[in-house]
């Protein structure tokens, strides 16, 4: 055991250990199935706290992990034996309504930086739910449903500031560190301990949004109709197909429009094909605020729920990818499991593979198999989306979403970046050379031995 007491007395915050009264709630992290006991977690009150942690850990060896949010599948937030840098405390924003930017401290989630820019009638891209963490999700790319319009929210990242392996703390953006500021637009928690994001904002406040629902039961054709019609989609209109099941007990093959443009008429129109196809057996399609759209589907994946995923992007929706999908969807383990495909389009694939570290900006639809079940044994659910991604090969590009490997899919992180994974490695030689930073989707430093 290392010398706790040390690392008490440099720290602002709390440095909680397994013996003290909030461990096990400090322990936890929003993927029930993780379950991991580290040494200590030092809830840091500022960017100091870091610092010192971070030189702790690299004087003593210590293994670290970031939580920010937590809300990571793969339960990269925690580790077992180590030090967690727990970010949980560092949520406010600064934003600047004249510059439409926004200065955002890195614990904060989509809910909270919402909250903040919504007040002055602003947005970015965000996730897909309200209580992933803003740090992890940009870090990692950023889907979310503003994309077409505004592109990832890693494509709108001005500057990050990041505690370095060293101690250092720095500013990266187009001037300043401009390796850095590529790597960090995708290259996830690699490269240093990022304490706040700088974003440019767009002017959203009201969006048309809702869910279509149609039943499992004609699945195929309401997938043959979604492909078709997210072709002509414009930028402000981003579609998502997904099988689930609603609280009432309906297997429903639902769309998930979000329209961001501000004619809220023309996205009526727009909309409108959508809407008529089969027609559906419910439509709750309507204007909303950004906010409430942000949090519809967060009751989906509660805090603590169990989960594990598998996802791929797609090389071609075939007739027969749609049958594959349909065939195993009816066939989900659990009643809480969302079978998704997530179209990506419009301004988040115009910016070039090698403008961010994000290469998979062409084949911009993605499969995710996104397995939640409440507990008990997790085999029967791995198992069957294991298969139902094995399944799916045939129609695969070749390339994944960083952000949703799961913890047993270290060997497909290359896949993740494609061509852009050597530079990424010589940008983690120069800023963490001895991969302090390694509780991560992890980026070997190059010309480095494997840690």
């Amino acid at each position: 055991m290392f010398a706790v007491e040390q690392l008490r007395k440099e720290l602002q915050g709390e440095l909680i250990t397994p013996d003290s009264a909030a461990y096990d709630t400090a322990r936890r992290i929003w993927n029930g199935m993780i379950d991991k006991r580290p040494a200590a977690i030092a809830r840091c009150e500022g960017v100091a706290d870091v610092v010192a942690t971070v030189r702790f850990a690299a004087d003593k060896d210590i293994l670290l992990a970031i939580r920010g949010g937590g809300h990571n599948v793969a339960g990269l937030a925690t580790c077992d034996d180590g030090i967690v840098i727990d970010l949980t405390r560092m949520k406010g924003a600064h934003v600047d309504p004249l510059g439409r930017t926004v200065r955002a401290q890195a614990s904060m989630c989509w809910g909270d930086f919402d909250r903040e820019t919504q007040l002055f009638g602003l947005a970015a891209t965000g996730g897909l739910v309200s209580t992933t963490g803003i740090a992890g999700l940009t870090l990692g790319g950023g889907f979310g449903w503003l994309m077409g319009r505004c592109g990832l929210a890693c494509d709108n990242v001005l500057s990050a500031q990041i505690v370095t392996a060293d101690g250092k703390v720095l500013t990266a953006n187009a001037i300043e560190h401009p390796d850095l500021y590529w790597a960090l637009r995708g290259g996830g928690g690699n490269f240093g301990v990022v304490v706040s994001l700088e974003y440019q904002l767009y002017a959203i406040t009201t969006v048309l949004s809702g869910l279509i629902l149609h039943p499992l039961e004609r699945g195929e054709e309401a997938l043959r109709f979604f492909r078709d019609f997210i072709v002509s989609a414009p930028d402000e209109l981003t579609v998502y197909a997904g099988v689930l099941t609603t609280p009432d007990g309906f297997q429903a093959l639902a769309y998930i429009p979000c329209y961001c443009g501000d004619n809220l008429d023309e996205g009526a129109r727009v909309l409108a094909p959508l809407r008529e196809f089969g027609p559906p057996v419910a439509d709750m399609v309507g204007p909303m605020p950004y906010r409430s759209m942000q949090q519809m589907l967060d009751p989906a994946v509660p805090y603590g729920i169990h989960s594990y995923w598998k996802s791929n992007f797609m090389r071609v929706l075939s007739d027969e990818a749609i049958a594959t999908f349909v065939s195993y969807a009816r066939s989900r383990t659990s009643q809480r499991t969302i079978c998704v495909l997530e179209h990506c389009h419009g301004q988040a694939q115009r910016v070039a593979p090698e403008e961010t570290a994000v290469a998979m900006r062409r084949e911009m639809l993605d499969l995710a198999i996104l397995s939640l079940w409440e507990g008990g044994d997790s085999a029967p659910h791995i198992e069957w989306t294991r298969q139902f991604w094995t399944a799916m090969q045939p129609h695969s590009a070749g390339s994944v979403y960083v952000n949703t490997l799961s913890a047993d899919e270290g060997s497909r992180i290359s896949e993740a970046y494609g061509p852009n994974y050597n530079r990424l490695a010589e940008v983690k030689a120069k800023y963490d050379p001895s991969n302090l930073f390694r509780v991560n989707h992890n980026i070997r430093p190059a010309k480095a031995a494997a840690i």
